[in-house]
């Protein structure tokens, strides 16, 4: 029966499916692809790990709302849906609701999405953070991300501004340049953002040092909040994190903290404290691959949106920041776009001591979790490269930080 539905709604938005890989397998009948209103025929449905007190899915809904309205579809969400059987219930429940294009935006709800876009294949199934799109070679299931790093980058170097103004005044020493960091989960993704934050620091202030701790979980407003505390009583005087509630910035603006936050600006909760933000602007991936997908045209495989895209943004400062900060910003900005910075250069960092010149990172994810592809690519990690994969796949612990724990 679920079949059957699927294919009367393929039928009545004439979808033509596409091959794999992006690559379109012939022409589109895209004739009834929108109305004699000119909005399109087509329904998307969402699916949230949390809701709007996450700012992790906040930034998606809002992405998704504001992508629906300008494509004038009618959009249909589903919260606080968690990593496990759920995700595929609600999936189908979406498609038997007549969505043709439907998305989901936590790591663990890939394996349900795969197979739900088994069950349904004419419905166009989107993931975000996911790893397994190019391997398992479905051509209605496609994983998203961004180059988020390179905002994280762009946010660490807002730190490090900070953190030399504070050397300036006297308010610590060289030696005393430790920023702390609440992540959620020791995943690449997570150490990804962390390393790329601290790297964009460094690279103002050279002294500078890092400390994470993990969470465990993507939503723990206590624990993120006891995180950054412990933190703080470690001597960390700047703080940032990879989780998704206001427990980190909360405690950073109780304690009189500098904190970069994600996903959101957090100045009117925590005026005195916020710095900065960086995060991943959704709506140009939702509009880009709700169309196709009503239009009958291949969606990516793996889509990286960009900061040429629009799709990572870093562009709310706090009245914390230090002179001169949105300048140079600015112009890293424009350098990592014009391809002058790369944010993981080899020449940056160190692992146990050393340069890399070589390393097979885990693109193609197996139970072992085993590197098959080599990533260092003219002087510098080539993370979500191009024909790999979207998802970070950066690992590496380099020298400078220190991980008070781990979380898998």
């Amino acid at each position: 029966m679920k079949k059957l539905l699927s294919l009367l709604i393929a039928t009545a938005m004439t979808i033509s499916l596409c091959a794999c890989g992006g690559a379109a397998s012939g022409a589109a009948d895209t004739s009834d692809a929108a109305g004699s209103d000119g909005k399109l025929n087509i329904k998307a449905g969402f699916i949230c790990l949390h809701d709007e007190n996450s700012t992790y899915d906040l930034n998606f809904i809002t992405g998704a709302k504001a992508a629906c309205e300008k494509l004038g579809i009618e959009g249909v969400f589903k919260t606080n849906i968690p990593e496990g059987q759920e995700c595929y219930d609600a999936a189908c429940e979406l498609a038997d609701q007549g969505c043709g294009y439907i998305f989901a935006d936590s790591f663990g709800h890939e394996d349900y999405m795969i197979e739900a876009a088994k069950e349904y294949p004419d419905i166009q199934f989107c993931h975000a953070t996911g790893t397994k799109a190019h391997t398992e070679n479905l051509a209605n299931f496609h994983n998203a991300f961004a180059s988020i790093y390179e905002g994280r980058y762009l946010s660490g170097i807002a730190a490090g501004m900070k953190l030399n103004e504070m050397i300036a005044d006297g308010k610590i020493t060289e030696d005393q340049a430790k920023i702390g960091y609440v992540g959620a989960f020791t995943y690449a993704e997570v150490i990804s953002g962390y390393t790329s934050y601290f790297l964009g620091a460094r690279s103002v202030c050279p002294s500078a040092t890092m400390e994470v701790t993990f969470t465990g979980s993507w939503y723990d407003e206590t624990a993120e909040k006891e995180g950054a505390n412990n933190l703080i009583n470690d001597g960390c005087v700047l703080i940032s994190q990879h989780a998704d509630s206001m427990g980190s910035p909360t405690a950073c603006e109780n304690a009189g903290v500098f904190n970069s936050s994600y996903n959101g600006p957090t100045d009117n909760a925590c005026p005195e404290t916020y710095i900065s933000y960086c995060k991943i602007d959704w709506e140009p991936y939702f509009e880009d691959s709700i169309t196709k997908a009503a239009n009958g045209e291949a969606i990516p495989t793996d889509y990286v949106g960009t900061l040429e895209t629009g799709s990572v943004v870093i562009d709310h400062f706090g009245k914390n920041i230090a002179e001169g900060t949105e300048e140079a910003v600015e112009a890293a900005r424009a350098d990592i776009i014009a391809g002058k910075i790369h944010v993981f250069d080899t020449k940056t960092f160190t692992v146990d001591g050393a340069e890399l010149t070589s390393y097979m990172a885990d693109v193609d994810t197996d139970a072992n979790y085993e590197g098959d592809h080599e990533v260092i690519v003219d002087g510098y990690f080539n993370e979500s490269g191009d024909g790999l994969r979207s998802a970070p796949y950066f690992d590496l612990q380099i020298d400078g930080i220190t991980l008070l724990d781990t979380a898998f």
